[in-house]
């Protein structure tokens, strides 16, 4: 694959990873705050008052959490897409915390690491030439002894 390819497919799997976290804090949201809510609703102590108003503290917080990392994984996905400089420092980034979501994100924050760190990446954003990891021409037979 070349370094293009590569770098298609990783703002591919950013989107991916970005929507789907995005889907995940809308539900988590939702849950914690229709839990929250319905003890508010049907409350008869003031404590029971106080843990409804912890769970919709909680859905706020964790959502407004999540809506800021998927967000930053589409906006990663889309600088990657438009193939911008600031992507590969995004990527690094995007791709450091995507190591923390296990097991999907955890191969798309190694993909993506290998990819930025590899030459083919570097190459790819820095404008470096690739340098070759191995020799191509056998040693001189000279040299075997």
């Amino acid at each position: 694959m070349t370094a293009k390819e590569h770098n298609k497919l990783l703002s591919i799997f950013f989107f991916i990873q970005g929507g789907l976290q995005l889907i995940g804090g809308i539900f988590i949201a939702l849950i914690y705050g229709g839990i929250g809510g319905m003890m508010l609703g049907t409350a008869r102590r003031s404590e029971e008052q106080v843990i409804g108003g912890v769970f919709l503290v909680v859905a706020i917080c964790l959502g407004v959490f999540i809506l800021v990392f998927s967000v930053f994984n589409l906006v990663t996905g889309f600088k990657l897409l438009k193939e911008q400089k600031i992507a590969r420092v995004l990527g690094i980034v995007a791709s450091c915390f995507a190591l923390l979501s296990f097991p999907l994100g955890t191969a798309l924050g190694i993909y993506g690491l290998w990819f930025f760190f590899g030459d083919l990446g570097k190459a790819f954003y820095l404008n470096a030439s690739p340098q070759p990891t191995f020799s191509t021409q056998p040693p001189a037979p000279s040299s075997w002894q």
